[in-house]
C-alpha cells in the first residue's frame, strides 16, 4: 500500500535487456534498507526491486504493465515519481493506494491559477464513474483532490509544493498519466453493478 505522497523524483538511468524490460532508476531514497523484493511505486505503478546500488534500484516490468501504464514509454532520462511502500505506523498523508494503475488518462488543459496550476484530465469512458468531486484520485502516483467533474473530464489543482517535488513541474497538454481511482470507488461500483474496466 502507498499514500500518494512522493518522497523522491528519480530518473531512469538505464534500460535493461531481457524478456521483461528492466529499468535502473537513480534515486536519493535510502537504498541500504530497501530490500530486494520490496515494492516501490514508480509514477503510480507498484514495481518490485530486483537489484540495487548506493544511489539506484532496478525493477523488471512485464508486458502487461507496460501495455496498461505509461511505464512502456520510459526512456533513459525519464523522470519518475517515487514512493516506498507504507509501513505500519507511518503517517497517512494522502489516501490509500494500491499501486495498481486503473487506466492511462490524458492532460487536456493546464492553466495558471494564482500560485497554483489547474489541470483538466480526461479518463477513458469506463472510468468516469470512479471519479467524484472532492474525492481522491492518484495521477502518476500523486494523491490529489478532484475539484470538479464534467463527463469524462475532471479538474485538479497543483500547489507550488507539489509542482516542486513531483514530475508535474513539466507536465503539458497532451501528456499521458497513470490513473488510480480511489479504492472505495472501485468497490462501490462493483456493488452497484457498474464496470470500471
Amino acid at each position: 500500500m502507498f499514500t500518494g505522497i512522493i518522497s523522491d523524483v528519480g530518473q531512469v538511468r538505464a534500460i535493461l535487456p531481457g524478456g521483461d524490460r528492466g529499468y535502473r532508476i537513480a534515486t536519493r531514497l535510502a537504498t541500504e534498507d530497501l530490500a530486494i523484493g520490496a515494492s516501490v511505486a514508480c509514477s503510480g505503478a507498484c514495481l518490485t526491486v530486483i537489484d540495487k546500488g548506493s544511489d539506484w534500484f532496478a525493477v523488471q516490468v512485464s508486458a502487461e504493465t507496460r501495455a496498461r501504464t505509461t511505464v512502456g514509454n520510459w526512456q533513459v532520462g525519464s523522470r519518475v515519481n517515487l514512493e516506498r511502500a507504507l509501513r505500519a505506523g507511518d503517517e497517512l498523508g494522502g489516501h490509500l493506494l494500491t499501486g495498481h494503475v486503473d487506466a492511462v488518462a490524458a492532460v487536456r488543459d493546464r492553466r495558471q491559477e494564482g500560485d497554483s496550476q489547474s489541470l483538466v484530465i480526461e479518463v477513458p469512458e469506463p472510468f468516469e464513474q470512479g471519479i467524484a468531486a472532492k474525492g481522491s484520485v492518484a495521477l502518476d502516483g500523486v494523491s490529489l483532490t478532484v475539484n470538479d467533474v464534467a463527463g469524462r473530464r475532471f479538474g485538479i489543482n497543483l500547489i507550488p509544493h507539489t509542482l516542486a517535488h513531483t514530475t508535474f513541474d513539466t507536465i503539458a497538454v497532451g501528456d499521458r498519466v497513470n490513473l488510480e481511482i480511489d479504492i472505495l470507488a472501485r468497490y462501490v461500483a462493483r456493488l452497484i453493478g457498474k464496470s470500471l474496466a
